[in-house]
């Protein structure tokens, strides 16, 4: 088998958020027609309790620690060396150490990325290929965050997007091949690149329809005549917070005017105090971490999507409707997903509009969306993504 090197922002397991449930299954499809040696960062103590299930698919692994904290003060270097931001975050003399003796020691010709940052890594070299998957255009999310922030963050934030983007274009020039998690993401890497538009493709994300069942047997996590409306997703991220800030202050008090009986479940790990802030008694629900999210999904009348950033395709849509929930998402939660059913897959703008479905979806009996697993069974296999993949490479 041939070596390949693949270097990951973050440990890849357990698949539990988006960007570490398309890296694992992206690594279990290598895994099977490579003998992989795997570079991750762990940025989450938990995490650490899982470096070895790599093994099971990694022939090598090289595990180091990051403290985010830490590492958002070693970022402000980049103010003066005049980079993204983002590099010096993620810059480390040991990774950078192992990397150049893994190169060596296994005449590595074959390298993926995993999030363009790790890239700093690859020395450029004529007999190394190296394939990167950017997942999202990164550079435009810090952009969109600078629309939503004030002076000076607005400032840092745009600064942000210009030199990632140039970062990111350095990248893709220099790489075999570069993709985005969807052709919407990859269509908008070409508008601001024209010049790399034949370097760059994308890869679809997949979901685990096994894992994802509609029928799946559990135990009822609300309370007896709750009508649920429930969102997934780290609750760290600031998208998702900024998400579930604006549904809970904005649509869910006139939808519970309407109805009492309207609950508004949050549930993902390390809720910042924010996403707490918002917790009332019986009406807004924050869960933190929970050991099983698929109950949640089960048994809520439907699913929110209710971001103003995204950029990608978000896994939570796709989750969810694999478990045949009906979804009432904006426009930015649903970029890169098409040819959905628009009876159960309600995509809206307008505040009073995203209430009025809210309302109607609460006094649905059939709270079923069988229409939305078909569809995901049907475009987001991580099968055939991986297979794509494995031509990427070959």
């Amino acid at each position: 088998m041939e070596n390949l090197l693949f270097l990951v922002h973050r440990i890849p397991y357990p698949p539990n958020k988006g960007d570490k449930i398309r890296s694992f299954h992206f690594l279990k499809a290598i895994a099977e027609h490579y003998r992989v040696i795997i570079g991750a960062f762990i940025d989450d103590p938990e995490d650490w309790k899982f470096e070895r299930k790599l093994d099971d698919f990694c022939a090598e692994r090289f595990c180091l620690p990051i403290n985010p904290k830490v590492a958002k003060i070693k970022s402000l270097s980049g103010f003066l060396t005049g980079e993204a931001l983002s590099l010096p975050y993620y810059r480390n003399k040991q990774m950078q150490q192992w990397v150049a003796e893994t190169i060596k020691k296994h005449d590595i010709r074959k390298v993926m990325i995993y999030s363009s940052v790790m890239a700093q890594y690859v020395p450029e070299h004529k007999d190394i290929d190296m394939i990167v998957d950017f997942v999202d255009v990164d550079s435009d999310k810090w952009r969109q965050y600078a629309g939503k922030k004030k002076w000076p963050e607005s400032w840092i934030y745009q600064r942000e997007a210009k030199k990632l983007f140039e970062f990111e274009e350095a990248v893709v020039k220099r790489s075999k091949t570069s993709f985005f998690v969807s052709e919407k993401e990859a269509e908008l890497f070409h508008q601001l690149s024209p010049l790399t538009k034949d370097k760059v493709t994308s890869v679809n994300n997949g979901v685990d329809i096994q894992f994802f069942q509609p029928d799946f047997n559990a135990a009822n996590p609300y309370k007896d005549n709750e009508k649920v409306m429930v969102f997934t997703g780290a609750m760290d991220y600031w998208p998702n917070i900024d998400a579930v800030s604006w549904f809970a202050k904005k649509i869910f008090p006139q939808i519970f005017k309407q109805d009492s009986s309207a609950r508004f479940y949050i549930v993902g790990s390390n809720p910042s105090k924010e996403v707490q802030a918002l917790a009332q008694e019986g009406q807004i629900i924050v869960t933190g971490r929970v050991e099983e999210i698929r109950p949640y999904l089960t048994f809520a009348h439907f699913a929110v999507a209710p971001l103003q950033i995204a950029r990608g395709i978000q896994n939570k849509v796709l989750e969810a409707m694999a478990m045949e929930k009906n979804i009432l998402a904006t426009s930015a939660a649903m970029e890169g997903i098409y040819n959905y059913d628009l009876k159960h897959v309600i995509m809206n703008d307008d505040q009073q509009q995203i209430v009025n479905e809210a309302c109607r979806l609460l006094k649905l009996t059939d709270v079923k969306a069988p229409s939305n697993r078909e569809f995901v069974e049907k475009n987001f296999s991580w099968r055939s993504n991986g297979e794509r993949l494995l031509q990427l490479l070959s």
